[in-house]
């Protein structure tokens, strides 16, 4: 018996071992099959083959006993292809990720009847098709298919998965509603479904789930009212309902959640009040219910919040006053309230006690003081308090507080001087009192404010000359308009080399402009006016290359205009009138089409015909000082002078009607026919005029050049063009924006027509894009802005780009400025709309009768994030977001900085990360899915020229905090 007992235990272990080996080589064979399925350019799996143990292989981890493969983890290993389902044939496998590489295809069924398997994530790869049903017995507990492209609904037997602890779906495309058999998933503790395009209503079993800590359901389409059962889950910690179409109130169940942290219900259309039992969970964090319409007043005792460090109520119907026992806050750290209507005081603590880093309570209806105590805390980076009724002294604890950097208390009532210290709180970027009543002198004080870039002091009552503010070389905007300065304007404005925008309007400032202010190169908007100045309008004006609306109105200015004034081809808008000017206008640029009001109230004439209303220059007038003279030389001279007159006179009538012939529709005889002619400047016309059938032969994209000795270079494009384009080409020719490439020319045959744009030295913008610093990328995005607002406000009809892409603009030359090209056809409101299949057109104008504005300015919001993150639309790496703009909705609310930045700007970062996270603000509004949310290109202009820096939830063509 001892023997038959011995053999068949031999017997046994021969079976157990040849089992063994042969399911040992079931996984190799397996797991070659997955590694010959999918490409790996990195060669991370350079060591699975057959001269390697198979439980050393990269990503493979073994059993203790080393008898069977466990785990396989090749998270961001850079492979791509489809998954083979031999993967899923380990029979003891118990985790699987595969997450963040470029994995695509479909889930295969199998992935769910791997009963051992208890880890499964494939999240962020590009994944496609539906989610395979569960089957009955899975032993699942965390499944994460996360932004990917899985679409269509959940499987109803979705609760199968009985042990499911961890579920994340989101960022993806699944619709219809959440399915109630989620309710089976009782062991189940992070839920997220964001991010998707799921209807209906949030399902009140969602009550059931007891072991619930996480509940994410935010970027869907979820509506109805927030269910009380979810007041039932006590050990919930982060409840995220964000950007939903969710009504009615805040449930008053709320109050039981005692471990909640993070409570997020912004952006939805919550109404009724704010529930007194909210005061009750002493363990919250942050605060949202931002951007919905609740009325009532803000709890009175908050008291139990000692652990609360964001509090966001802003853009709500809240009324009352702001509870003092926020002040009691000791961790409470940002607090914004504004666009609400409150009123009453700003309670005297508030800060005392508190963390503050940045307080927003602006567009209410606050009066009193400004307390002293809001920078206790020596952190306080942000104070937005403007468009208040705000009255008294700035406190002078604030000329103390050099942890500010940004400092906006405009439209109230404040007075009094500037406290000591104040003009020299170094981190401050944008500091903006306007629209007060502030007083006293501040050129006294020395203006030691490095970080400085916008600067409003504008509407007040400051006396005294003009601050020396030379240090903050940083600046962009100053504003000093409509007070009581006096003396000149320092030349050390001249240092200033970063600014575009200058209002010294409605002063009293005398002396001469200086010459050093025309050193400012990046100027846009100069205005001067309604002050004292008197002598010559500099000559370098006209040699400051963006320079569009100047105003110098107002003053005592003598001399004649400079004639290079007109060839500033970014000038769009001038007012000299009300002057001691004379002489002719120059015939060129802005003034061609001047508004006699303009130029009213001097001694100034019409040298070149313009029909501008002036009267016509008779020889060369001068100014009132030698007036007397040239009479004198005329009475003992004029039978000479009257023959040169009249033969100078005979000249010029002959050059103006040569060079108007020039700007008429002429007719050419060409091989291909008859073709019309049209040139839109007289420079053009005589390069041109020469050469015009050279073009017409040469045409189909081509460069050319000419042999004239400016050697000007050219770009001819051949356009398909019937009548009604004609007249556009027509219109769009007489446009003269520095920031818009110009069409001198063009031909129409009876087959073709033909444009001639001037050669821009650069390249496209999607051609350059990703070696581009973010300055750079800024500054191309305040140009193609200012050319939306000249398209858009300055031009009868307005003119639309229609596809505001970055094949459109070039960048490049020595200024590295944007230029945007335009095109022909649909670019008026009521154009044809020949473009309509690309991406950079807005969803509702392939629908639409008419194409509007506001279509440019989706396209804008489009390049807009493409600078930020460097993809562009046609990309395929957005997951389950659908698009590019889905994705960057969900990378802005949900992911750090450095997973959606553009790479090539990663390192600049730390030095300009709110303008960078504001910009992706303002690129979510312009590409909003309503275009009445989307701000328009003045705006547009207003905001970016007031520099990037805003907080995350501002709306554009407000005023922003």
């Amino acid at each position: 018996m001892m023997k038959e007992a011995h053999k068949f235990t031999l017997l046994l272990l021969i079976i157990i071992s040849l089992a063994f080996q042969l399911s040992y080589g079931n996984e190799i064979n397996h797991l070659l099959s997955f590694k010959a399925s999918i490409k790996d350019p990195t060669h991370a799996l350079s060591n699975w083959n057959n001269s390697t143990p198979l439980c050393y292989w990269n990503g493979v981890t073994c059993s203790p006993s080393k008898t069977y493969v466990q785990e396989i983890n090749l998270s961001s290993k850079n492979i791509s292809g489809e998954i083979s389902l031999s993967l899923f044939r380990l029979s003891r496998v118990e985790l699987i990720d595969l997450s963040s590489n470029q994995l695509y295809g479909g889930i295969h069924v199998r992935a769910f009847s791997c009963l051992s398997l208890r880890k499964l994530n494939l999240s962020n790869n590009n994944l496609t098709g539906r989610v395979p049903s569960p089957v009955l017995g899975s032993g699942l507990e965390t499944l994460d298919l996360s932004n990917n492209m899985l679409f269509g609904s959940f499987p109803k037997n979705l609760g199968w998965l009985l042990f499911l602890r961890y579920l994340d779906l989101g960022g993806n495309t699944f619709t219809g509603p959440i399915p109630r058999s989620i309710s089976n998933l009782t062991n189940l503790e992070y839920l997220t479904l964001a991010s998707n395009q799921l209807i209906g209503e949030i399902p009140f079993e969602l009550g059931n789930l007891k072991k619930l800590k996480w509940i994410y359901l935010g970027y869907n389409k979820l509506s109805g009212q927030i269910p009380n059962e979810i007041g039932m889950l006590n050990s919930l910690y982060h409840l995220d309902l964000v950007y939903n179409n969710l009504s009615g109130p805040i449930p008053t169940s709320f109050g039981n959640l005692t471990s909640l942290q993070y409570l997020f219900l912004y952006q939805n259309n919550l109404n009724g009040t704010i529930p007194p039992s909210i005061a009750k969970i002493q363990s919250l964090v942050s605060l949202d219910f931002s951007d919905n319409l609740l009325n009532g007043e803000i709890p009175q005792n908050l008291t139990l919040l000692q652990n609360l460090q964001v509090f966001h109520l802003f853009s709500n119907n809240l009324v009352g006053q702001i509870p003092n026992s926020i002040t009691l806050l000791p961790k409470l750290q940002v607090l914004q309230l504004w666009s609400n209507n409150l009123h009453g005081n700003i309670p005297k603590n508030l800060g005392k006690f508190n963390n503050l880093t940045i307080l927003d309570l602006s567009t209410n209806s606050l009066f009193g003081k400004i307390p002293n105590y809001l920078c206790n805390s020596r952190i306080l980076s942000k104070l937005i308090l403007f468009s208040n009724s705000l009255e008294g002294e700035i406190p002078p604890s604030l000329g103390e507080c050099h942890s500010l950097e940004r400092i906006r208390l405009q439209n109230n009532s404040l007075f009094g001087e500037l406290p000591k210290g104040f003009t020299k709180l170094k981190n401050v970027n944008f500091l903006d009192l306007s629209k007060n009543n502030f007083s006293g002198k501040i050129d006294h004080d020395s203006w030691n404010m490095l970080s400085l870039q916008m600067l409003n002091l504008g509407k007040n009552n400051f006396v005294g000359k003009l601050p020396d503010i030379s240090s903050s070389v940083k600046l962009e905007n100053l504003d000093l308009s409509e007070n009581h300065f006096w003396g000149n304007i320092p030349p050390s404005y001249g240092n200033l080399l970063e600014l575009m925008d200058l209002q010294l309007g409605r002063n009293q400032i005398s002396g001469i402009i200086p010459r050093e202010l025309c050193f400012c190169t990046k100027v846009v908007t100069l205005n001067l006016s309604h002050n004292r100045l008197s002598g010559p309008i500099p000559f370098g004006l006209g040699q400051m290359p963006v320079l569009g609306q100047l105003d110098l109105s107002d003053n005592q200015l003598s001399g004649m205009i400079p004639r290079n004034l007109g060839s500033v081809d970014s000038l769009v808008e001038v007012n000299v009138s009300y002057n001691h000017l004379y002489g002719a206008l120059p015939p060129n640029g802005a003034f061609l089409a001047i508004n006699l009001s303009d130029v009213a109230g001097n001694n100034l004439c019409d040298g070149d015909h313009l029909s501008n209303g002036l009267p016509p220059c008779r020889g060369v007038v001068k100014g009132p000082a030698t007036t007397a003279m040239w009479w004198g030389l005329g009475a003992s001279l004029g039978v000479a002078i009257m023959v040169v007159l009249g033969f100078v006179m005979c000249m010029l009538s002959y050059v103006k009607k040569r060079s108007n012939s020039l700007l008429q529709v002429q007719k050419l005889e060409n091989e291909d026919g008859i073709w019309e002619v049209q040139f839109f400047d007289q420079k053009s016309s005589k390069l041109f005029s020469n050469k015009i059938h050279d073009i017409i032969s040469k045409k189909n994209n081509k460069i050319m050049k000419n042999y004239n000795d400016d050697n000007m270079e050219f770009v001819v494009e051949e356009i398909s063009v019937n009548n009604n384009l004609w007249e556009e080409v027509l219109e769009i020719g007489k446009i003269r924006h520095f920031n818009i490439v110009k069409i001198l020319g063009a031909c129409k045959g009876e087959k073709c027509g033909i444009l001639i744009y001037e050669k821009v030295v650069g390249n496209c913008l999607s051609e350059v894009i990703h070696g581009l610093s973010w300055g750079s990328r800024r500054k191309i995005a305040l140009g193609i802005a200012r050319a939306l607002k000249f398209l858009h406000y300055n031009c009868s009809p307005c003119i639309l780009v229609g596809e505001m892409s970055p094949e459109r603009v070039v960048v490049g030359g020595d200024d590295g400025e944007a230029r945007v090209k335009l095109g022909v056809g649909g670019l008026f409101c009521l154009g044809p709309k020949s473009f309509l299949s690309s991406p950079y057109v807005a969803p509702e104008t392939k629908d639409a009768k008419e194409i509007t504005d506001k279509n440019d300015i989706y396209g804008f919001g489009l390049i807009l994030i493409e600078l930020l993150t460097g993809k562009g639309p046609m990309d395929s790496e957005f997951g389950g977001h659908g698009d590019i703009i889905g994705w960057a909705r969900y990378c802005y609310s949900d992911c750090h900085l450095d997973t959606w930045i553009d790479p090539m700007i990663k390192e600049q970062r730390l030095n300009h990360q709110n303008e960078i996270v504001e910009t992706m603000n303002m690129a979510l509004k312009c590409t909003s899915s309503d275009p009445i949310d989307r701000p328009c290109s003045s705006d547009l202009v207003k905001n970016l020229e007031c520099s990037f820096v805003r907080p995350r939830n501002c709306v554009l063509g407000m005023e922003i905090s």
